[in-house]
């Protein structure tokens, strides 16, 4: 067991005390063990957002009585915190993995905080009886990926576990290659995923299954208890944040990777950062994970693969609902929930104000142009804000984007007269559509160049890089290059499951 520092460290998090109410539950949902220390520790990256989030003071991270890096590497334990491992299951690529768990990760305890009980979890903090053949460590490479991905996602709105820093140490870990490991600590109001249903459901362990679901209802979905049958209104809930969710991934590009089951939020925030990537040149079967080589998990198809993983959750709730008739029900909220989300978000980013039967229309034709020509889709839609409407208006810069120039003149007519029924100013408009037309995100080569510079021992490019993406939205003339089209090397960076 891992010593425990002076009891006042721990007031340091919103000077209050750790709550743990999951570890309450029971042993069968998880095992109490202590993370494995990381030696000579030492800081990579830290997140002034999240700790504001906890409410820890600026200077957290190096105040000697809150021994932050000993506690955040494995070293020690803050008094009341209660790190365990919980067990999950759940379809990996379509296919029943069976039991899974947390095989790298330890949740330390749960703690109050202004924006409430958040729970901290160390992901790459060593073994645990959920690890299978993994080694339980994560590596330098992938944990500053899940740092900056977690917060950049949070700035673009899109809902998301966050991460409050990353903690390096001189240990070898072997990946594809030999690297070094590296602990990122997270933070969310759950980590309970549609994987710990199926999990229980799976072993006919109705009491559990049960217990777990009242326990989610209670802390996270309370407007559920009062539903003629509370399990089916859950059930419909989580499929309405579902829908919203993935409608934010459409929106701003984002390809999740690897979508099993065990990697759903039950709360609907994006959760497991691997294999991820945002699009450069928009492609509809765009595959982000190399290990995905039936492309499962391709941007287009990942609508209809959070419905399939939803179904697989109704099929683990069945035992309470009790009625598939009322299961299913509850799941078609999903499909006209993500259908007003999508067109909402695609409407905000044209800039339109009202509404027409013909907006989504518009919206796939552009799309459809982009997909033809593999138009960069970050750049094409934060051109697009300066589109002006009057007949002289060559708008060049987006219109430069695309070779077929006849093509994308007649949506931009098209465009152009759908704004003008509207009576669209476009200086007011170009001001909404910055906020929804981010400048910066977070793609591949941006990180790559990050996590190369951090391996050579320069952890300043990994700040600059997430402090650039906490202001997706703002112009940032300085930073302008992290704006602009990737690299031609970029087309060569593959990322698998162990990335």
């Amino acid at each position: 067991m891992s010593a425990v520092l002076v009891p006042d460290a721990s007031t340091a998090i919103a000077g209050s005390a750790w709550t743990n109410r999951f570890a309450h539950l029971g042993e069968a949902f998880h095992t109490q063990l202590a993370p494995q220390p990381l030696p000579d520790p030492y800081w990579v990256a830290r997140s002034p957002a999240c700790a504001a989030l906890l409410g820890l003071p600026d200077d957290w991270w190096e105040d000697p009585a809150f021994q932050a890096l000993r506690v955040f590497s494995g070293q020690a334990q803050w008094p009341d915190m209660a790190p365990l491992a919980s067990v999950y299951s759940g379809h990996q690529f379509g296919v029943w993995a069976g039991q899974l768990g947390d095989g790298r990760a330890h949740w330390l305890g749960e703690v109050q905080t202004p924006a409430g009980p958040m729970e901290i979890q160390l992901k790459g903090s060593g073994r645990t009886p959920y690890s299978r053949m993994g080694d339980g460590r994560a590596v330098l490479r992938s944990s500053i990926r899940e740092f900056l991905a977690s917060e950049a996602m949070h700035a673009l709105g899109i809902p998301t576990t966050r991460a409050l820093c990353v903690v390096g140490s001189p240990l070898p870990v072997r990946r594809e290659t030999m690297e070094t490991a590296a602990v990122a600590t997270r933070v969310s109001p759950s980590f309970i995923r549609f994987g710990h249903f199926e999990h229980f459901a799976s072993r006919g362990q109705e009491p559990e299954l049960r217990r777990l679901a009242d326990f989610v209802i209670e802390h996270h979905f309370p407007a559920c208890r009062d539903a003629a049958m509370p399990h089916a209104a859950l059930l419909e809930a989580v499929a309405g944040r579902t829908a919203e969710l993935i409608a934010g991934w459409q929106a701003v590009g984002f390809c999740h990777g690897v979508m099993n089951t065990d990697n759903m939020s039950i709360l609907g925030l994006t959760i497991d950062y691997g294999p991820y990537g945002f699009l450069d040149g928009f492609d509809p079967g765009h595959i982000c994970n190399h290990s995905d080589e039936q492309g499962r998990y391709a941007y287009a198809r990942q609508p209809n693969v959070a419905l399939w993983n939803l179904h697989a959750l109704a099929q683990a709730l069945l035992p309470l609902i009790g009625d598939t008739d009322a299961a299913l029900a509850a799941l078609e909220c999903y499909r006209t929930r993500f259908a007003e989300a999508l067109a909402a978000r695609f409407a905000a980013k044209l800039g339109l104000a009202t509404r027409e039967d013909g907006d989504p229309a518009l919206a796939e034709d552009l799309l459809r142009l982009m997909s033809a020509e593999r138009t960069d889709f970050t750049i094409a839609f934060r051109r697009l804000s300066a589109f002006r409407t009057v007949p002289e208006a060559g708008n060049e810069r987006v219109r430069d984007l695309f070779i077929d120039r006849p093509a994308f003149d007649a949506w931009a007519a098209r465009y152009s007269a759908r704004l003008r029924r509207e009576g669209s100013v476009d200086a007011e408009r170009a001001l909404r559509m910055n906020r929804a037309n981010p400048k910066y995100v977070l793609r591949n080569h941006l990180a790559e160049v990050a996590i190369r510079a951090s391996q050579a021992g320069d952890h300043g490019e990994t700040e600059r890089l997430r402090q650039v993406l906490e202001r997706p939205y703002d112009e940032q003339p300085e930073h302008e290059a992290y704006a602009a089209f990737p690299p031609d090397w970029a087309q060569t960076i593959e990322v698998s499951c162990s990335s």
